[in-house]
């Protein structure tokens, strides 16, 4: 071994190296987006899926907002028609004993504005206000006019906007300037204005001073300035003070006075109170009814309420330092009357909203089912490999917002465009329910897909159908115990749903039942030669779906659907046939038949009017009459009692009383045998209320035209045609013996007929009936408007100016009783329902075909390899998909059957009519039927179409030759 010297060194290490730098990643492609990548597979899913989300979610939010606007305008149209005096607050106070002005009026007025605006606004264009004389003083000047030397009386007003509603004709309009006398003992006249109609009527003229009758400290003149003439009487200034325009004639005992007011100026206001020594400040404030909500109907109604009497009257008092300032208005009870219409209607409003919106739930959990059975292969191996369960439903929640969100969000802006209403928080949640549903369907299903299996629980099934059992029988025992809409409170929401719980028991209980009949005639069906009926029957019976999705049965969800659809559809047009029904029958009675013809007072119809009328098209009861009622009936337990006398023919009088469903009777109750006497009594009806004071055997009739008549009662009866009140005293004679007995009986003055006649055809008749020379009741219509009181004031709408016979319809009553938008407003509300709940129950269908699609196109693939033709195959998917759609069809029009006969009872429809009628519905089969075989046919030829169009296309995949499935 040898040791290197010292001197020399030891071989150096060579040092360590440097740690090299990582080297830096080599640039890949990138994976792609996982929703983007999706979206692009299936394009034509995504685009329906976004369809159906936006057709969902637009009705969604567009019934609430259909609703609201149905319901404001209502409100709206109730409060016009009820005039503009129960519509406006009415603000009275005492005048004060000095320094009255115009100044004051207006400080009082802007306090009163200042109240207002909250849940209800005044239109200040529209708002009268100023002073007058509660005590009209009798005129002294002899040159005046006196009927019955009876003087004219007088009152005074002050209104502000006068000047803007009337035009000035002669002289000028009082001064607003202030009036000093010119001595201590001298009082000036009060300058008034006077309408030129008032100013003929009683004799006045500009210039004219009108002396009243002195009182005890003096009662000053007024001086005529100015006379006056009014554009429009209609105007709703002119409300409560008729006497302006015009005179007006006011009764004294068997005589009249006139009555003449006229305006002041601003500079008299100070010594208005000496006319009378009675004067009143008034303020009328118009609601503005058109800025009205039926949402805020309640606060609106607490508020006028606290108006008239509470904080905000003590308030007003307080500000305009009048404590004896009072305000009055009708409001409250209108409100309180709308609302109560409102809830009568809203059973019909919200059954077909509630029936739409459960078909279309089924539809989007059925589309949920669809699309994960369609990828159940590509979730199971995403599970496979090791995803979660909860980045899974987390994947397809974000696959499924980018579908579903813009739709949703595209579809509420629609319908909040479409449909302005100033509430937007229910149609905001409605839409919100229905996105939120449509975007959880998909992964909700999915999870349920992917969750382990565990022990079938065979429990839970009729646990659940017994819990729906159970809620229907509840909800259908109080709708009839108190009704769908409970009196003084809204309706209840299990009570509106309880048409949908008994379509929902009756889709479960056909789930139950279809399968077994299916069965037993895919049984007698292979029992024959051929295989496509016994094929078709077979797989509708066990059901068909996804492959591997082990099902046993026909799917609940789209037999749920189509029940819906047809109860709901089934229900509300029995509904609405009993509404019109008991609209026409109101109608009728109303008119006394289908069209009527009347003469005022005592005339008569022109001679042959009643035998043409009765030989016009449609006409297929013609019954003229005669009525008289002023007569007495002599015997009763009144010793006398004033009657109707009626006198017509008894066979077409019983054939009017029977359609009307008024007091039918036996027309040979009114038959006189032959050979007896022509002294003998003659044979009579009485009214119900008639027989109830006149006891038993004969009696004498006495006509308001002289002479007397001896009658005996043939029969009692409840209601008459002609006079259709319960309590009207009436009686009814043949026309033979009666015309023969009374003078000018033998003349009708009235006539009803029944049938479909034209009334425009029917008022032209009556006119070309009218003589050339006028020998009618009346010289000329405007005198028998003068001369008669009812001439001056027909039924509305049915007697044009031009016509001495008013003419009335039927059809006319019935366009008049459903003319209330509240009615219109449920029934578009309830037809738009329906079409929706149909066209999903048909996408239901649909959608349980596409479901079955993979399956049923390699069936028929195979089966054309053995010789099955394309019609077979057409044939094939139709036998295998109608019996559920008929099963359906039957169960649903039974449901609605049965729920018209269980729930219609409770349901009062008087609202809806327009007329106080029987509470009830009667159940007819045309509108159910209707409802069902329509939806059934629309069914029938969607699934003829599917399977006729795409059928070919499906084989031929399955044919096509290295098809890599």
């Amino acid at each position: 071994m040898t040791t290197p010297p010292p001197s020399t060194p030891p071989p150096s290490t060579p040092p360590p190296a440097a740690p090299r730098p990582p080297a830096a990643p080599t640039a890949g492609p990138r994976p792609a987006p996982w929703v983007r990548t999706r979206l692009r597979a299936a394009p034509l899913g995504t685009l329906l899926a976004a369809a159906l989300a936006f057709v969902a979610v637009l009705l969604a939010a567009a019934l609430p907002r259909a609703q609201d606007r149905g319901a404001d305008q209502a409100l709206r149209s109730f409060l016009d028609r009820s005039g503009s005096t129960r519509t406006s607050l009415q603000v009275t106070a005492p005048a004060p004993a000095s320094g009255q002005s115009a100044q004051a009026l207006d400080r009082t007025l802007q306090s009163l504005l200042a109240r207002t605006g909250n849940t209800f606004h005044v239109d200040v264009h529209s708002v009268v206000h100023g002073t007058r004389t509660t005590k009209r003083q009798p005129l002294l000047n002899p040159e005046l006019s006196r009927p019955h030397r009876l003087p004219p009386e007088m009152s005074l007003l002050y209104v502000q906007q006068a000047q803007d509603h009337v035009k000035l004709v002669e002289g000028r309009w009082p001064g607003d300037a202030p009036r000093t006398a010119a001595g201590a003992t001298y009082e000036p006249p009060l300058q008034v204005a006077l309408s030129q109609q008032a100013a003929q009527t009683i004799g006045a003229r500009v210039g004219s001073v009108l002396r009243s009758a002195p009182l005890v400290d003096g009662t000053p003149s007024v001086e005529v300035v100015g006379v006056f003439s009014v554009p429009d009487e209609t105007d709703d200034f002119w409300v409560n003070m008729d006497c302006l325009p015009r005179a007006c004639k006011k009764a004294v005992g068997e005589s009249y006075l006139w009555e003449a007011d006229a305006f002041i100026g601003a500079g008299d206001l100070d010594r208005t109170d000496l006319w009378g020594h009675n004067a009143e400040d008034f303020w009328r404030l118009p609601v503005e009814v058109g800025r009205l909500r039926a949402d805020r109907l309640d606060a609106t109604k607490e508020e006028i309420a606290s108006y008239v009497a509470g904080p905000t009257a003590a308030a007003i008092a307080f500000d305009t330092r009048r404590e004896r300032i009072r305000t009055t208005s009708w409001l409250p009870e209108l409100f309180e009357q709308a609302h109560d219409r409102r809830q009568a209607a809203a059973p019909l409003a919200l059954i077909g909203p509630a029936g739409v919106g459960g078909v279309a739930f089924v539809v989007l959990c059925l589309a949920g089912a669809l699309a994960a059975d369609r990828r159940d292969a590509e979730l199971r191996l995403m599970l496979a490999r090791g995803g979660s369960r909860s980045a899974i439903v987390g994947r397809l929640l974000r696959e499924g917002a980018v579908t579903v969100l813009p739709a949703a969000a595209a579809a509420t802006a629609l319908a909040v465009l479409l449909l302005p209403t100033p509430r937007l928080a229910p149609a905001l949640v409605a839409a919100a329910t229905v996105a939120l549903l449509a975007l959880l369907a998909f992964p909700v299903r999915a999870a349920v897909l992917l969750t382990p299996p565990r022990p079938a629980g065979r429990w839970r099934r009729p646990v659940a159908e017994l819990l729906v059992l159970t809620a229907t029988a509840a909800a259908v025992l109080e709708v009839r115990r108190r009704g769908v809409a409970p009196a003084g409170s809204d309706p209840d929401p299990l009570l509106v749903a309880s048409p949908l719980l008994l379509a929902l028991c009756g889709a479960l209980l056909l789930t139950r039942v279809q399968p077994v009949v299916t069965g037993w005639f895919a049984r007698l069906a292979g029992r024959r030669s051929g295989l496509v009926g016994f094929l078709g029957l077979a797989r509708a019976a066990r059901g068909s779906g996804a492959r591997g999705s082990g099902r046993s049965g026909p799917s609940v969800l789209p037999m749920v659907a189509l029940l819906l659809a047809i109860t709901t559809g089934g229900f509300g047009a029995a509904v609405l046939q009993s509404v019109d029904s008991n609209r026409l029958g109101v109608a009728r009675l109303t008119v006394g038949g289908d069209a009527a013809i009347s003469a005022f007072g005592k005339a008569e119809l022109p001679d042959g009017l009643a035998k043409a009328a009765g030989e016009l098209p449609g006409v297929r009861t013609s019954v003229p009459l005669w009525i008289d009622h002023d007569s007495a009936l002599v015997g009763t337990v009144q010793r006398s009692s004033q009657v109707n006398l009626i006198v017509a023919e008894p066979r077409a009088y019983a054939e009017l009383s029977r359609v009307l469903g008024c007091g039918p009777f036996d027309p040979a109750l009114l038959a006189t045998p032959g050979g007896e006497p022509a002294d003998a009594p003659v044979p009579a009806l009485f009214s119900s209320g008639l027989a109830r004071l006149g006891g038993s055997g004969t009696f004498t009739l006495q006509p308001g035209n002289g002479g007397e008549v001896r009658v005996r009662g043939a029969a009692v009866v409840d209601c008459t045609p002609a006079v259709p009140a319960a309590d009207a005293a009436t009686v009814v004679l043949p026309a033979g013996r009666a015309a023969a007995l009374i003078s000018g009986a033998d003349r009708p003055n009235r006539w009803f007929g029944l049938g479909p006649v034209d009334g425009d055809r029917l008022r032209a008749l009556v006119r070309s009936a009218l003589p050339e020379a006028a020998p009618s009741p009346s010289p000329s219509p405007s005198a028998s408007a003068a001369a008669s009181p009812a001439a001056a004031a027909p039924a509305p709408g049915t007697q044009p100016a031009d016509e001495v016979y008013p003419v009335r319809t039927s059809a006319d009553a019935v366009a008049e009783l459903g003319s209330d938008p509240l009615q219109r407003s449920a029934q578009r509300l309830f037809w738009a329902s329906v079409a929706g709940a149909a066209g999903f129950a048909l996408l239901a269908v649909l959608l349980t075909l596409m479901r079955s699609v993979p399956e049923r196109a390699a069936l028929l693939a195979r089966l054309r390899t053995m010789g099955l033709r394309r019609r077979q195959g057409v044939a094939l998917i139709l036998a295998e998909t109608l019996p559920q759609t008929l099963a359906a069809t039957l169960g649903g029009a039974l449901v609605a059957a049965a729920a018209v006969a269980l729930l219609g009872p409770a349901m009062d429809l008087s609202t809806l009519v327009g007329a106080s009628v029987p509470t009830g519905v009667r159940l007819t089969a045309g509108p159910v039927l209707t409802q069902a075989l329509g939806l059934a046919a629309l069914v029938a030829a969607a699934v003829l179409v599917e399977a006729a169009t795409s059928g070919r296309r499906q084989i031929t995949t399955e044919l096509r030759a290295g098809d890599q499935r």
